[in-house]
């Protein structure tokens, strides 16, 4: 049987919680709670598990046939070998459903002690109670355990349910969009996702319907050795808006953990979406998602991706620009330090003319850390007066970590505007003198150089979420200088 591959050099047999933590040196939500209630689950994905996790959702027929023909062809599709190296994973080596409570609830205290306290310490009840989200979902191995919305919202028809509720009360809306964007047989791991998908957001705002202030979901694994498959669908009808903002953390096993999810999203005419996502896994699990959206005449959808955890994420936001006036943007950043290797980018496929796309990837790597730009823009022959323009930057911190870039251009068509530019950089001496002779240790003024070339991101970012990213750049170049 071959080996999950070894993401981090530790070994937590003789070490305590806190030693692992410090030993890193920069995860702070590394600490795991009892997950007894996973001690009977079973490894591996087969026909039988993906029945049971069916049986246990009660779903309808279609759905099960669904599954069962998403893993078929999960079994057939070979790995990718293009990117960061996946031939160490041990499919059998994961557990694929776990559930840890027996109710979903909408209400903080009624959640069992340990998954409150989890979410206690980060800080996730504050925020909802602060006002600062419009709607919470929370979800705690492969169920959404506590959700959410405002009443206000509510009124208007805004729908935000965990994806398993979507499924039952709107079985309609769901049956025609699920796979829509993200077909089972697109790749490997979305058919995985389509055969284990568990939780995940159903969101569906009505048209003209502006949510102002973002709805929250939060991904906690807790168990090791865990497959999390979340699936979220958002739909924003003609003219509306919202914004969806999503966060994670993981403990810290010497087994590898697999985070598969996928991201559907629909931006109806005149509509608008932005999806934002800070990814901090520990550096324990694998974080291979598939996110598209599908933008219809004189929509946008925005995808505002952070990347600093797990050991490989493959990630690329996707935009298909069906209708004219279209647009497509993301703005991105990688972080990669020890034993990370942080393959991302974007893909953008104009359809319709006059639909334009902008693609801004940085990324900082540390430590022996490697970061990858892979991107995609595509004009298709109908796609005439088009625009695109792709912005890549990378630093390196250091001599021993690496950076690449690979673009992909495909131009079927005249009269299109196109621009891409690529640059890398290193930390200078000059810089790193000149903010130390006004006082600034060298570690400090690393994180001044590193927060200043991310701050095209940081700036777009909920404000929690961009102190969180200048406090996460400061811990992670501890450390780094010399």
């Amino acid at each position: 049987m071959t080996q999950s591959p070894q993401v981090a050099d530790l070994d937590d047999r003789h070490m305590t919680d806190d030693e692992i933590i410090e030993s890193i040196g920069a995860y702070e939500y590394g600490w795991r709670d009892n997950d007894d209630y996973a001690k009977d689950a079973e490894y591996g994905i087969n026909a039988e598990v993906v029945r049971s996790i069916s049986d246990h959702k009660n779903e309808p027929e279609w759905m099960r046939e669904r599954r069962l023909k998403a893993l078929e062809i999960f079994d057939r599709k070979p790995m990718p070998t293009w990117g960061p190296d996946l031939s160490g994973i041990d499919f059998d080596a994961f557990r694929y459903y776990v559930n840890p409570t027996d109710r979903l609830v909408k209400n903080w205290e009624d959640l069992p002690e340990e998954i409150r306290n989890t979410y206690d310490r980060l800080g996730i009840p504050e925020a909802e109670k602060n006002r600062l989200v419009a709607g919470v979902a929370a979800q705690y191995e492969s169920e959404v355990v506590y959700q959410q919305i405002q009443e206000d919202l509510e009124r208007q028809g805004v729908i935000f349910l965990d994806t398993d509720s979507g499924l039952r009360e709107y079985p309609e809306i769901f049956k025609e969009y699920f796979g829509k964007a993200v077909p089972s047989g697109d790749n490997k791991f979305s058919a995985l996702n389509t055969a284990a998908w568990s939780g995940g957001s159903f969101v569906y705002v009505p048209p003209g319907v502006r949510v102002d202030i973002p709805l929250q979901a939060y991904f906690r694994i807790n168990t090791a050795a865990l497959g999390q498959f979340e699936r979220t669908l958002i739909i924003a009808d003609e003219g509306s808006y919202v914004h969806y903002v999503e966060g994670c953390t993981a403990p810290i096993y010497d087994e590898n953990s697999l985070h598969s999810g996928v991201i559907e999203i629909f931006v109806k005419k005149g509509a608008r979406v932005r999806y934002t996502t800070i990814q901090n896994w520990s550096t324990n699990v694998l974080n291979l998602v598939t996110q598209r959206a599908i933008v219809e005449e004189g929509g946008t959808m925005e995808w505002v991706d952070g990347n600093m955890g797990a050991a490989i994420t493959m990630k690329y936001p996707a935009c298909f620009l069906m209708g004219d006036h279209a647009r497509g943007e993301t703005l991105s950043i990688g972080f990669a330090g020890p034993g990370q290797h942080q393959d991302t980018g974007a893909k953008m496929v104009h359809m319709a003319p006059k639909t334009s796309s902008s693609i801004v990837s940085k990324s900082v790597s540390r430590g022996g850390g490697r970061t990858s730009y892979r991107g995609l823009v595509q004009v298709n022959a109908r796609a005439r007066h088009s625009k695109s323009n792709v912005l890549c930057d990378a630093l390196l911190v250091d001599k021993i970590s690496r950076t690449d870039t690979y673009p992909y251009v495909d131009v079927r068509t005249d009269d299109v505007e196109m621009g891409h530019e690529a640059t890398v950089s290193k930390v200078s001496a000059d810089q790193l003198f000149y903010l130390m002779s006004r006082g600034l240790a060298e570690n400090e003024a690393m994180a001044t150089i590193v927060r200043g070339f991310v701050e095209p991101i940081a700036k777009e970012l909920p404000m929690e979420y961009a102190l969180e990213l200048n406090r996460l750049i400061e811990l992670q170049m501890e450390g780094s200088v010399g």
